[in-house]
C-alpha cells in the first residue's frame, strides 16, 4: 500500500468491512486506530504551533495531489486527523493509502530531526 495512489470512485465502489478494515489497519503505524464511529484516527504531539502548522501543511500538500482531504485539527504541539470516505459513508482503501503516506511523512520528519 506504500506506493499506492488514490484512485477515483466510480459507481461501484464500496465501503470496507469491518474485518477489511482492521486488517488494513494492521499495515498502519501504531499512532492510528479506528473510532468508534469507524473513521480512522490519529494524534501527533510537535513542540510547538509552529511545528504543529507545518506538519499540517505537508499533509495539505499531499492530500492534494491525492484528491483525498482528510478532517484535521490543530493547535499548539497537536495535530489530529480524521480518515473517513464521506462520499462511501464509510473507510475506503483510499483513507489507508492517505494514512500510509501520512505515516511517511511522521518518519521524514524524525529523520530530519536527528540531522
Amino acid at each position: 500500500m506504500k506506493n499506492k495512489n488514490c484512485q477515483k470512485f466510480v459507481d461501484e465502489s464500496k465501503s470496507l468491512n469491518s474485518v477489511e478494515a482492521i486488517n488494513l489497519l494492521a499495515s498502519l503505524s501504531k499512532d492510528w486506530s479506528i473510532n468508534i464511529e469507524n473513521k480512522l484516527f490519529a494524534a501527533y504531539k510537535f513542540k510547538d504551533y509552529d511545528e504543529a502548522l507545518e506538519y499540517v501543511l505537508k499533509i495539505s500538500k499531499i492530500s492534494a495531489q491525492q484528491n483525498h482531504h482528510p478532517d484535521i485539527s490543530f493547535g499548539w504541539g497537536y495535530v489530529k486527523i480524521i480518515l473517513y470516505s464521506h462520499a462511501l459513508r464509510g473507510l475506503h482503501h483510499n483513507d489507508f493509502i492517505m494514512a500510509q503516506k501520512i505515516d511517511q511523512l511522521k518518519d521524514v520528519s524524525k529523520q530530519l530531526q536527528l540531522l
